[in-house]
């Protein structure tokens, strides 16, 4: 048994489960609505449906590991258009891959050599994989916590130097899980500086770039950034995304891993071991979704009203503000978040994430803690429902 699995700690939904079971049952009148799950909700575009009805004779050939080169070609292409850079070479510097969440997580072991006492900087809180992908490549976690007064970003200078000496990896996540802030050019320049003198690697998480609220302000991307900034090899950066969030097609388990061009050839060799290719069927129907624009402005619309309509009914009560992107309120308890979100659940049907167990106790502090995540990711009129059910708890006290 691999030693590693014991320092795996309970995935955030298991313990929501135990701490709702706590709460009991809700009123019977009124139906339970769920904030607490990061699932799109909002229907797959019919022309995603009828593109994959097509690529069915696809099921009769084995996928190579590289990726087709039509979608390898169809990324570069909207990697280009979408960030305004050079266009990425597709034999090179992409690498199609079966969701965002399965290559995070087999980057790392791919990355790490266990043998040198590795670190892997998680920004905390976090996605759970980045912990988990750290501690089963053999490596430690070092936890750098949000703070809200950097607008929920990271204080750099507050790693030892001890620790990026030791620093393989360092995860990210723009826009960000769960408070929705983005990585700024200044952000990236200090990381690019910290990685020529310390040689990690940045692993760039943007499932959420394409869940904004401002047409005329799209999420900086991480190989927009290094573009930017005389970098155009991306050298030490790799780009994480995914159709999921983008295109309302959590179950196609697509996505696509970009950057420099050394460590996709890496990537391919393990992953030609580790067995994770896509489909005929999934990648012809994710040449389709990349080529079109449409659907994901007017999945923006969607989100962009259910905010509108939210915010202003918990705002006062919660300190949510607006998130810089993706479609999670990062709101403010009065309390314990654990307490709340129990409390919620039996009063009202609502259910909502503690931020602490999305983070970890950390130099002093759990900074998810007296934090709710809430995703609005049903539809506008139950996010209005639920948001109503907790003003009214809050106001009861």
């Amino acid at each position: 048994m691999n030693p590693h699995l014991s320092a795996l700690q309970p995935y955030p939904f298991t313990k929501l489960r135990a701490l709702l079971e706590e709460a009991g049952p809700p009123p019977r009148h009124l139906a339970p609505i769920s904030l607490s799950i990061g699932e799109p909700k909002h229907p797959t575009p019919q022309f995603i449906i009828d593109a994959m009805a097509r690529s069915m004779g696809g099921l009769s050939a084995y996928p190579p590991t590289k990726g087709a080169a039509d979608l390898r070609e169809t990324i570069a292409d909207w990697i280009a258009r979408r960030f305004g850079i050079d266009r990425p070479d597709p034999e090179a510097q992409i690498l199609p891959v079966a969701g965002s969440r399965e290559a995070l997580f087999s980057f790392a072991q791919a990355m790490i050599d266990a043998s040198a006492d590795a670190r892997v900087i998680c920004p905390n809180p976090f996605y759970q994989i980045y912990e988990g992908a750290a501690l089963l490549a053999g490596a430690k976690p070092y936890y750098i916590n949000s703070q809200a007064e950097r607008g929920f970003g990271y204080d750099w200078s507050s790693i030892p130097r001890d620790v990026w000496h030791k620093t393989q990896l360092l995860y990210l996540c723009s826009p960000g899980n769960p408070a929705g802030n983005v990585m700024q050019l200044d952000d990236w320049r200090t990381l690019f500086a910290l990685s020529d003198e310390f040689g990690f690697v940045i692993a760039s998480d943007e499932c959420y770039s394409e869940i904004y609220f401002d047409e005329a302000r799209k999420p900086l991307g991480g190989m927009q950034a290094a573009a930017q900034l005389g970098r155009p090899d991306f050298r030490n950066l790799v780009s994480f995304s995914s159709l999921s969030k983008r295109s309302n097609v959590p179950g196609l388990r697509s996505g696509f891993v970009a950057g420099d061009a050394r460590l996709i050839e890496q990537f391919l060799l393990y992953r030609t071991y580790h067995g994770a290719a896509i489909s005929a069927v999934v990648s012809d129907t994710s040449v389709a979704a990349w080529r079109d624009e449409a659907h994901v402005v007017e999945n923006r619309r969607i989100y962009r009203e259910k905010f509108a309509a939210v915010v202003p009914i918990l705002g006062p009560l919660m300190e949510t503000g607006w998130p810089d992107a993706s479609f999670y309120l990062w709101a403010k308890t009065p309390g314990s978040d654990t307490d709340f979100v129990r409390d919620l659940y039996a009063a009202t049907g609502v259910t909502a994430l503690p931020g602490s167990f999305l983070a970890r106790e950390a130099h002093g502090v759990n900074p998810g803690a007296g934090r709710v995540r809430l995703a609005l990711v049903a539809p506008k009129a139950h996010c209005v429902e639920a948001a109503e059910r907790i003003a009214g708890f809050l106001r009861r006290g």
